[in-house]
């Protein structure tokens, strides 16, 4: 059998299972909040390898810039957690694409000058 065919078939009889079974929406929607918990569970892993790594370089960066540069990451942070609630509205699209703009703009800025020397 083709490893191909085996894999199409595995997706179709897992999707069945999740259609047809009478709790299989809850299994499926469990199943997706494990992996996205183990998802954000990476990111934080990655995150903080990286910052062991540039530890240093942070700290040269000298404490305003450092601390626009983590008030920046925390205000995309947020802002994404709040995406759903933010784009219910028409002032909030508006307020997401500011404070992600800013956000954005804040962390370029913190390079860019941090380069410049």
């Amino acid at each position: 059998m083709n490893a191909t065919v085996r894999n199409i078939a595995i997706i179709v009889v897992l999707a069945a299972l999740v259609a047809f079974l009478p709790s299989g929406s809850t299994t499926a929607g469990v199943i997706i909040q494990a992996l996205s918990l183990g998802f954000l569970a990476a990111l934080a892993w990655v995150a903080s390898i990286m910052y062991r790594q540039q530890r240093s370089a942070l700290y040269l960066l000298g404490d305003r810039r450092r601390a626009a540069l983590y008030g920046a990451v925390v205000v995309l942070a947020v802002t994404l957690t709040a995406t759903n609630r933010l784009w219910q509205s028409s002032a909030g699209s508006v307020a997401w694409l500011v404070l992600m703009a800013g956000g954005i703009y804040v962390c370029f800025a913190v390079v860019w000058s941090a380069r410049r020397y």
